[in-house]
């Protein structure tokens, strides 16, 4: 299988202004009493719509949000997804393999992880890394009300938040609250805790005061021993503005064993760090080895194949080692149409594939599985590791032109690091502001100007940032480089 190599040249990543406004100014202001017809609408589509849209899956230059973009195969399986448009939700093995190709398309992922596909057998995709730190939350919640409630003499009686709800169970297990104990956590973890029902205000930051991405050991297992309290750790893998890690092994055994002491779930949020566990064990990358060394020992994890493996959106990965706590809160009861059928005749494999509706969030779900699978059978393991260190690689060139540049100042600049050590933790994330402290409320709008580069906006110690994000397989660090770093010098320049 020949596999796509970075196009030569790269279109404009964004829209022109006026692009916008003729796009804007076309769509339909009410809904035609008749219709005007799929070709007519197909044109309006593509000519009016489409040019107003940005282009971060065509672009390599869209360094935003964390998108990766659309590899070939993931494309033409997509296509084939609204084409065969699959019920995914039932296992019906009689009836179709689409979810025996979710299944075998999750295996694939945990081997691409080096985490053994047996280890983490309630395993699904999801709209994306939020909707999966929703059912993170949802079976750490689960299990550890019940891991109290066992060990308990008072209660009697198995506990399934499930069942009863949240505030009984608490108030028969005897819980006066739940934390969840993270570091410099994704806004999406405090989301997905008012979804179920913790609240955001049980997210408790123990980050060091000095690097607080990292655990303050000490003060977790204060908050760990706290009486009637339940806990859930959240890992970072890796923070979002900086890209930083949380952890190293090292310190993942040890978080580990203080979870088993005090009875608490451990999961880890690797919506864009996954991926670094395909890369080679070399000096190069020995922070990021080190930073995702150690995830094997988690109760769940988070990922977004729609950054980490080109897809397209939407489509998180979500693993756990607790199949049967899973199905005891995303089953689907008193429904006998979503039953799967009668299995006899199938393989003894088939029928150990759950129902993707009774381990998830969704009944109805679109085919996610196939763009994946795809992409993993077409390029294999050696392409996904040769883009993430193309990726890398870029990431480290800006970052270093950011230390010899006399206009922006990489961030964080507090760190007691030689130049290469501060190099060598840089992953796909490069986090910088202007050192003339006048431009840095309009320094994002300043480089994305020339619509030539796209950069998001951020904040760092309660001041604006920049920020490049970089996750597209098209990166070339030859073609891709000068036009970032002309764009860089221009925006000093440039007026708003």
């Amino acid at each position: 299988m020949t596999t796509p190599s970075p196009p030569r040249s790269s279109p404009g990543v964004l829209p022109s202004v006026d692009a916008i406004q003729v796009a804007r100014s076309s769509l339909l202001k009410t809904l035609p009493g008749e219709g005007l017809g799929a070709e007519h609408i197909e044109a309006h589509l593509r000519n009016d719509i489409v040019p107003g849209l940005n282009r971060p899956s065509e672009s390599s230059h869209y360094y935003g949000f964390v998108i990766g973009g659309v590899a070939p195969a993931a494309r033409t399986a997509d296509y084939l997804v609204t084409e065969t448009d699959q019920n995914v939700g039932v296992h019906l093995p009689k009836e179709t393999i689409a979810t025996e190709v979710e299944d075998r398309a999750l295996h694939m992922v945990c081997e691409l992880l080096d985490l053994h596909p047996r280890d983490w057998p309630h395993r699904t995709f999801t709209t994306g890394a939020t909707a999966s730190n929703v059912l993170g939350l949802a079976v750490g919640r689960e299990h550890i009300i019940q891991k109290v409630a066992a060990h308990s003499s008072s209660v009697g009686r198995a506990i399934s938040v499930a069942d009863i709800g949240l505030h009984k169970a608490m108030k028969w297990a005897g819980i006066s609250d739940v934390h969840i104990l993270t570091t410099v956590a994704h806004s999406s973890l405090r989301k997905a805790a008012s979804i179920v029902g913790l609240g955001r205000s049980a997210v408790i930051d123990v980050g060091r005061p000095d690097q607080p991405h990292r655990f303050d050991l000490s003060y977790l297992r204060d908050l760990l021993s706290t009486a009637d309290t339940a806990s859930i750790v959240v890992v970072s893998c890796a923070e979002i503005n900086t890209g930083f890690f949380a952890t190293d092994g090292a310190d993942m055994v040890k978080i580990r064993a203080l979870c088993d002491q005090y009875g608490a779930w451990l999961h880890v949020d690797a919506a864009f760090g996954l991926l670094a566990r395909a890369l080679p064990q070399t000096k190069d990358y020995a922070s990021l080895n080190a930073g995702v060394a150690g995830l094997q020992l988690a109760d769940s994890i988070t990922g977004d194949a729609h950054k980490l493996l080109n897809v397209p959106y939407d489509c998180g990965i979500f693993l756990s080692r607790y199949l049967a706590t899973g199905v005891n809160v995303f089953q689907n009861t008193n429904a006998a149409y979503l039953k799967p059928a009668s299995s006899e005749t199938t393989t003894s494999t088939a029928r150990d594939i759950p129902s993707p509706l009774n381990i998830g969030i969704e009944n109805s779900r679109r085919f996610r599985a196939l763009p994946v699978y795809a992409s993993l059978t077409a390029y294999g393991r050696i392409w996904y590791r040769d883009m993430l260190e193309r990726q890398i690689r870029l990431a480290r060139c800006i970052a270093e032109s950011i230390l010899e540049s006399n206009e922006f100042v990489l961030l964080p600049n507090d760190i007691k690091m030689t130049r290469a050590e501060r190099l060598g933790r840089v992953y796909i994330i490069v986090l910088f502001r202007a050192k003339d402290d006048s431009l840095n409320d309009a320094l994002v709008q300043r480089i994305n100007g020339s619509r030539k580069i796209y950069v998001s906006g951020t904040q760092w110690d309660g001041k604006p940032a920049a920020r490049f994000a970089i996750a597209t397989w098209k990166v070339d660090v030859e073609r891709d480089l000068p036009v970032i770093k002309e764009e860089l010098t221009n925006a000093v320049r440039r007026a708003v």
